[in-house]
């Protein structure tokens, strides 16, 4: 069967470098070949075998009748999001790792694939080579998933780690992440939470079966954690990780994007370096952790192309799969942030204390830093705590993903 890849950047010539080196392991579980007809991209490789497949031209994918399955990892929300469109209104099945795409369009994207006969998948777009979103479609269908907490990117949890087990600060960290390939020149996407709000939105629109918008997750980044936030982690036997945490609650969802103290014995603990987790709590079958290469070219290229053989088998009448949107273009009934609820860690300034305690009623000192005065609260509403704080010089406030 014919395929075309959109864009050949680093995860589009990995798809291409796949779907020839895994040629026939590819055929042997998919019960059908895959052959790369045409590569778009507006730059020349001299050189690379890619030049006897390559176009500057989408209109030779769109108006290839052969082609039937199209890789769409050029990113963004522009050309991608005009080149998806009209390759699934062509019959063309479309499969991606673009987050931003799926976020922003995807239940627009997979109702056109299923009013034109083919499919619109995303795996690759949370969690890189993870298998993270079939296995909630499918192999959880008979759950009620009703709590998901993440790491999703993999640049934030590096430089964390990083913080953690060589005491670099965060500027340092970071330059270390970019010197490694694993952060870009402007990191603003990753460090910001942006990235991981955009897979998070993903997430909880699946779980809800309704629309949750980017808008919808309230995100927080990591640019102001510091050092003395690992030392009063460590007086915890904890770790400091950008999580994403998605609650259902009835007929609601609450999601958002912020540092928490994760606990030693909690599973996402151990998850370092560049690599990401999701602990999933379904009401049947209680938690289940999946874990792996969040990121990269050949683990985001290996998605995508179990995503390409799953949509060729379609075609190739091997499976009777349909396109089933994973979510409506209905909004989700969003629970307001104000109702959030967290225990935290807060820092005041030593000489804040009598005012921490009248404000907090209840509270577990931490052994603190000079000059500091440092304590658990309870776990409490975003609105209560906000309240609280109110008349205080708040040095930091990390959310703890425990309770005393």
């Amino acid at each position: 069967m014919k395929v075309a890849i959109l864009g050949y950047g680093t995860v589009g010539s990995g798809v291409y470098e796949v779907l020839n080196s895994n040629k026939e392991i590819i055929k042997r579980k998919a019960g059908v070949s895959l052959e790369v007809a045409h590569v778009l991209d507006l730059r020349d490789f001299p050189g690379d075998p890619v030049e006897s497949v390559l176009t500057h031209d989408v209109a030779d994918i769109i108006n290839d009748p052969e082609v039937k399955v199209v890789a769409e990892v050029m990113g963004g929300v522009g050309a991608a999001y005009k080149f998806t469109k009209a390759a699934l209104e062509a019959g063309k099945s479309v499969c991606t790792s673009n987050k931003e795409l799926v976020a922003t369009h995807g239940s627009e994207l997979m109702k056109i694939a299923q009013e034109h006969g083919c499919r619109y998948l995303f795996e690759a777009s949370v969690g890189g080579g993870i298998p993270l979103i079939r296995p909630i479609m499918t192999a959880l269908h008979g759950d009620d998933i009703v709590h998901m907490k993440s790491i999703l990117n993999g640049t934030t949890n590096y430089i964390l780690t990083r913080m953690s087990e060589s005491g670099a600060g965060f500027n340092e960290a970071l330059s270390e992440a970019q010197q490694k390939g694993y952060a870009e020149a402007d990191p603003t996407a990753d460090v910001e939470g942006h990235d991981a709000m955009r897979k998070t939105a993903i997430l909880a629109s699946i779980l809800e079966g309704k629309a949750v918008s980017c808008e919808n997750v309230h995100t927080e980044g990591i640019s102001s954690v510091t050092m003395a936030d690992f030392k009063y982690a460590r007086k915890l036997h904890a770790g400091v990780k950008l999580l994403s945490v998605i609650k259902r609650e009835n007929d609601m969802i609450s999601a958002m994007v912020a540092p928490f103290l994760v606990r030693e014995d909690n599973e996402l603990f151990g998850v370092k370096g560049v690599k990401n987790a999701s602990l999933v709590r379904g009401n049947a079958v209680g938690d289940i952790m999946f874990y792996g290469s969040g990121a990269g070219k050949l683990p985001t290229a290996s998605a995508v192309v179990a995503d390409m053989a799953d949509a060729a088998r379609c075609v190739a009448g091997l499976s009777e799969t349909k396109q089933v949107p994973a979510w409506t273009e209905e909004p989700a009934k969003v629970i307001p942030f104000e109702l959030y609820e967290s225990a935290s860690l807060v820092r005041v300034a030593a000489a804040d204390e009598q005012a921490a305690r009248k404000a907090f009623k209840e509270i577990k000192e931490v052994a603190p830093l000079e000059g500091e005065f440092a304590f658990l609260t309870g776990v409490m509403t975003e609105g209560v705590y906000e309240k609280a704080v109110s008349g205080l010089n708040i040095i930091s406030r990390i959310r703890v993903d425990f309770t005393e």
